[in-house]
């Protein structure tokens, strides 16, 4: 989320909810804050009930995606809704009941000056000729006409997009996204038995993804560098500088942990190219999935 203008997000919150345990079945109110969104509600698993909002992509609490709302314009932008106009992003195909609700709720609830909800694949690729512009580059008028690759915490999507419109018959989903990365990462980091405070467990497999993954040319080749060990002047063995150390500071406040990161580096987002490593139901490439949505496109638009 962020201001219109600016080259960057302002703050990046996942779309995660900690509710009180004992308020989760009470309506929300405006003035009720007992919950916290993002990064920040993990912190509060033990006293609060974590959910995700979002399924698929799709809004699964439309209770939770108010709140979600409320606390992001007013303590995060820190303004007054009925002075500004906002943008929402919709996932592709989403229905015309689920764009009425949440013009309903930007309307009547925060009196919004304005809405303009919009597909992430088209505004992402306005947001690429925007920004050709701003450096003074020439725009192809053709540059709104291209394929984008949209992989969020819970789903991902392959989207054509021809002179600005998602051609929707093209469109293709795909199981996987970073939540399932997190998930492969702290499995591994459980399974090697690293030092993680419990509650930071999910907080410490998000940071390594984020902060050291990467995605790997060649899966075997890859492994051979991390198990190459070189020989020191004292005559000792030393591990490959693949491996990393994290420290992590628990959010109890207690004494500082060092988690070692290694094979989960490019293990984890290893999985869109190899499916099979954690879905049972779905197999397909990313890369194969990226040529089917270019091949089911107009004949016209697929050398563009």
């Amino acid at each position: 989320m962020g201001y219109a203008g600016n080259l960057d997000p302002s703050y990046i919150v996942p779309s995660t909810i900690a509710t009180s345990l004992n308020k989760k079945n009470t309506k929300f109110e405006s003035h009720d804050m007992d919950y916290y969104i993002g990064d920040e509600a993990t912190n509060y698993q033990k006293t609060h009930q974590i959910s995700y909002i979002l399924k698929g992509g799709q809004i699964e609490d439309w209770e939770g995606i108010e709140k979600y709302w409320h606390k992001s314009i007013y303590s995060y932008l820190r303004c007054e809704p009925e002075e500004h106009r906002f943008i929402l992003t919709e996932p592709p195909l989403n229905t015309p009941e689920n764009r009425e609700q949440m013009a309903e709720i930007m309307f009547e609830t925060f009196g919004v000056k304005g809405l303009f909800i919009g597909v992430q694949a088209t505004l992402a690729l306005y947001s690429q000729v925007a920004d050709q512009r701003n450096r003074g580059q020439r725009v192809d008028p053709s540059s709104l006409t291209g394929l984008v690759v949209d992989s969020g915490d819970g789903v991902t999507h392959v989207f054509p997009v021809a002179d600005g419109f998602v051609i929707g018959s093209c469109v293709k989903h795909i199981p996987l996204a970073g939540r399932d990365i997190t998930k492969f990462v702290l499995g591994m980091l459980r399974e090697r038995k690293e030092p993680m405070p419990s509650e930071d467990a999910l907080d410490i497999a998000r940071t390594v993804k984020e902060k050291y993954g990467y995605v790997c040319g060649d899966i075997v080749k890859e492994l051979k560098k991390f198990d190459k060990k070189d020989l020191r002047e004292d005559g000792c063995y030393y591990l490959s500088n693949k491996f990393k150390k994290l420290v992590h500071k628990p959010s109890n406040g207690g004494k500082s942990v060092e988690i070692d990161v290694g094979y989960e580096r490019f293990l984890g987002p290893e999985m869109f190219f190899h499916p099979e490593f954690i879905h049972p139901d779905w197999r397909t490439p990313i890369d194969e999935v990226i040529d089917d949505a270019i091949q089911s496109c107009p004949m016209d638009y697929r050398r563009q």
